[in-house]
């Protein structure tokens, strides 16, 4: 039987403890700018609410009996959400603008199953490796989706979940345009759009903190990074067997 999980939601259609997946995916799904983290027990929860979501995920856990000094914590997936698969996405630019490129991991049952690589661009942003990042996940979703899987995507970019989720609404209700200065990066935006809006409400979308050590993160990071080295044009899958350390000790975004 698996362990009960306190979810937080600090920012979402409903804020608070949840007890189960379902409620607290009803609270965050579709919500720009959601806040949520999963704990083992009430008290870490609790402790977490009344922290708020910057000091939660800065806090550092309980000190442990002095002993035999330990390497530093690897990176953790133990808050992943509730879902059969989990999608992170991510992109790195540097310089920026400059060489772009996209990650993902992917985690059917808890499990990373899949790593993908590449949408290389000589010269891009932060933003377009973003956008593609997140429109390379919504098209994996929706693989999970035909599936019958229940899907989360996490990206660690407000600036892409806001295009697609919140504000292309407005700019094509607008024939695509906004007042002051045109939209950036609109074809990438249209084509996560229309793919949203097939997800929307089947899906959830959220947004996850980047560098914090959260292992999903972190994996499609060091991809984003290895797509940029490659300079591989296509979306490419990592190839197996996967050596979670050694994708790790990759240079990061």
């Amino acid at each position: 039987m698996a362990k009960k999980k306190f979810y937080v939601v600090w920012q979402g259609r409903q804020t608070g403890i949840f007890t189960d997946w379902p409620s607290t995916e009803a609270a965050v799904s579709g919500v720009a700018g959601a806040k949520y983290k999963g704990y083992a027990s009430e008290a870490e929860a609790q402790a977490a609410l009344k922290m708020g979501y910057q000091k939660a995920l800065s806090a550092k856990p309980a000190a442990k009996p002095a002993g035999k000094a330990k390497a530093a914590a690897k990176p953790s997936s133990a808050a992943l959400p509730d879902t059969d698969w989990v999608i992170y996405a991510d992109g790195a630019c540097d310089p920026n603008p400059g060489q772009a490129g996209t990650g993902l991991s992917l985690y059917q049952q808890g499990q990373v199953t899949e790593l993908w690589y590449g949408l290389y661009q000589p010269m891009g942003t932060n933003n377009t490796a973003e956008l593609n990042g997140l429109l390379a996940a919504l098209k994996l979703a929706q693989r999970g989706v035909d599936q019958g899987a229940s899907v989360t995507v996490l990206c660690d970019s407000q600036y892409a979940i806001n295009c697609v989720s919140r504000w292309a609404d407005s700019w094509k209700a607008q024939g695509w345009t906004r007042k002051g200065d045109p939209i950036k990066n609109l074809e990438l935006i249209q084509q996560a759009y229309a793919l949203w809006q097939t997800l929307k409400g089947r899906i959830t979308l959220a947004h996850v903190p980047g560098h914090a050590g959260i292992e999903g993160n972190e994996l499609a990071d060091r991809m984003s990074v290895y797509a940029v080295e490659q300079k591989e044009t296509a979306l490419v899958r990592y190839p197996e067997p996967l050596d979670l350390a050694t994708v790790l000790a990759m240079r990061a975004g």
